[in-house]
């Protein structure tokens, strides 16, 4: 008895995978998507931001900061996506994205415990402009990678101008190069593509301001990102 629903078993089991497998290397649902020159759709991700401090030659001199550090911040995108190909391997794409994010740092001070923490909490309208380069279709699925430029506005900057008095200011306005890598599953109706990200800043953030000893100490503030996006596209 244990032999022949065994046998059985292993049958159906056998028929099951060849099935599925038939089934999927047979219906491409990326030939749907494949004839059309151009899609949409949206984009949801969680970032993890921060800046890359360096320190000016008056760090060393100074006797009221003897350390500063970045601490990373949470925070998440909403976005739109526009897709043009661009041949079979190549799509230019543009994504409108608002950004919330969160970037800390930290001075130490002599005869303190704890540090003193300077938040910027931002709202970033953010363009990105990226060049995605795919590899071939297997079974519904495609590898790429991705590279590009991104411009970023913060919104929130000038309520948080009017409280930073006591510490240092940001610029609203951040240029950054971004790359990154994910994966395409097509579905009959719509493309989910999750998609890791790092984008790091081209030019100083840091409004410097005599007249504040937490700015003097540092030279230049970059900002970065890793983010983890998913896309729904179609």
């Amino acid at each position: 008895m244990f032999v022949v629903h065994r046998k059985k078993i292993i049958t159906a089991l056998l028929l099951f995978v060849v099935t599925f497998s038939f089934a999927q290397s047979s219906n491409y649902n990326y030939l749907d998507f494949q004839q059309k020159p151009y899609y949409f759709g949206i984009t949801l991700g969680i970032n993890r931001s921060d800046y890359r401090v360096f320190r000016s030659n008056d760090f060393i001199g100074n006797d009221s900061i003897y350390r500063v550090q970045s601490v990373k911040g949470p925070g998440f995108n909403l976005g739109i996506v526009t897709n043009l190909k661009i041949g079979d391997y190549f799509d230019f794409r543009l994504l409108p994205t608002l950004s919330f994010s969160e970037r800390n740092l930290q001075y130490s001070v002599p005869k303190t415990i704890a540090p003193r923490e300077r938040k910027v909490g931002s709202v970033m309208v953010e363009l990105p402009f990226q060049v995605r380069f795919k590899s071939a279709p297997y079974h519904d699925k495609r590898a790429f990678i991705i590279s590009g430029v991104k411009y970023s506005f913060d919104v929130a900057n000038e309520s948080r101008t009017r409280q930073a008095d006591e510490i240092l200011k940001i610029s609203p306005t951040d240029f950054a190069i971004e790359v990154g890598a994910g994966v395409q599953f097509f579905f009959p109706f719509f493309i989910f593509s999750p998609e890791i990200k790092y984008s790091h800043g081209l030019g100083n953030v840091l409004l410097h301001n005599e007249s504040l000893n937490q700015s003097t100490v540092l030279d230049k503030v970059v900002s970065r990102a890793f983010t983890l996006s998913f896309h729904f596209e179609g």
